[in-house]
């Protein structure tokens, strides 16, 4: 499933996917970054996933097609090693109410307090 439409929307940061099947996806960019697919968030291996902390400004600073598969994302607190394929962005897009759930879950659990995103 490949995207039709991405767009960045910078200031109030989120980025908007829409998909073949017409799908539609309005993801908040501090998801897209607690979620990155690199390996210095997901770990080497089921269980080694990496806890991101104080990610609530953070912003989008470019994004780099990868081929005809990918993006690159590369955030504003230069993390940029994460590939989003079009199927992961799909699958964060379908999974996103649950995926933030178990997110503000495991700050919680880790005695991390989430502050309020900065408004513009």
């Amino acid at each position: 499933m490949k995207p039709t439409d991405i767009k960045l929307h910078q200031r109030s940061r989120v980025l908007e996917i829409t998909f073949e099947d017409e799908s539609h996806f309005t993801l908040p960019v501090e998801y897209l970054r607690v979620y990155s697919p690199s390996a210095e968030v997901q770990g080497h291996g089921p269980g080694q996933e990496v806890l991101q902390i104080g990610k609530e400004d953070v912003n989008i600073e470019r994004i780099e097609p990868i081929g005809h598969y990918a993006v690159r994302l590369a955030f504003d607190d230069n993390h940029d090693s994460g590939l989003y394929s079009w199927e992961y962005l799909y699958e964060l897009g379908a999974t996103y109410d649950d995926r933030w759930q178990d997110y503000l879950a495991r700050l919680e659990a880790g005695g991390h307090k989430r502050k309020p995103a900065a408004e513009f």
